[in-house]
């Protein structure tokens, strides 16, 4: 059975010249000098696009831990990923289960969740905050930042508004290398504990989201843009932590 074809007056002139063998063959290099160029460029091209993935793992793969073993330190950051009908989409959830267990055993004494509140009707912070009270952390040791609307943002506002310079990183595996990475280049001294997740479709396109936003996090690193937001200065952090040590 023959497959069927397209009509040929519905084929614009231009795509039927591109779809001939002869086109793609006239546009390829025909001498050795050519090809070598060619394949050099492609290999340019292949290093210049994995450059920014390579910064980030070098940059973090020394600094990624568990719940188990991370180090103690005064503060956790937990990053925003998505609400569903105002409440912690499941992997937010398990971001969260990982901060709440952080403090449950004293690797953190105050956790700063960070996300987007552009809208007054998507409340992160908030909803971060009901979920880890209904888990057992006290509400006065949460600290909500409103306006992380990327992690470049989250990172530099902990660093600038709410004076983090030491702090456990909270988030999925295939997202942590790069909240690392960003978080060291803003100035703080982070190490990331990675949840681990099934490999479902999220997850994978979590993972390839990861490729493409390599090259804005390379780009965050070196320029060092304000956030969206800035504002004063706040003391939340370091109110939380005078009263959890005294």
């Amino acid at each position: 059975m023959r497959r069927p074809r397209l009509p040929r007056a519905l084929v614009p002139p231009r795509l039927r010249r591109a779809l001939r063998p002869r086109a793609w063959a006239a546009r390829l290099p025909r001498t050795r000098r050519g090809q070598r160029r060619a394949v050099q460029g492609l290999m340019v091209a292949c290093v210049v696009a994995l450059a920014p993935m390579t910064w980030m793992y070098t940059s973090a793969e020394a600094h990624i831990r568990t719940t188990a073993d991370a180090p103690a330190e005064g503060v956790a950051v937990v990053f925003g990923a998505g609400l569903w009908d105002g409440k912690p989409t499941p992997y937010l959830a398990h971001r969260l289960d990982a901060a709440a267990e952080l403090y449950r055993t004293g690797k953190v004494k105050v956790l700063l969740v960070t996300g987007d509140n552009s809208r007054t009707e998507y409340d992160e912070p908030d909803a971060m905050r009901t979920y880890l009270t209904a888990h057992g952390v006290p509400a006065a040791r949460i600290v909500r930042d409103y306006a992380g609307f990327d992690s470049w943002d989250s990172c530099v506002r902990a660093k600038k508004i709410f004076g983090v310079d030491r702090a456990l990183l909270v988030s999925q595996g295939f997202h942590i290398r790069r909240a690392v990475a960003l978080c060291r280049a803003a100035g703080i001294d982070a190490y990331g504990v990675g949840v681990d997740e099934p490999h479902d479709a999220t997850w994978y396109y979590g993972g390839t989201r990861e490729v493409f936003a390599a090259g804005k996090a390379a780009l965050d690193a070196v320029f060092r843009p304000d956030p969206h937001f800035l504002g004063r200065k706040e003391t939340g952090v370091a109110d939380a932590l005078s009263a959890a040590r005294g």
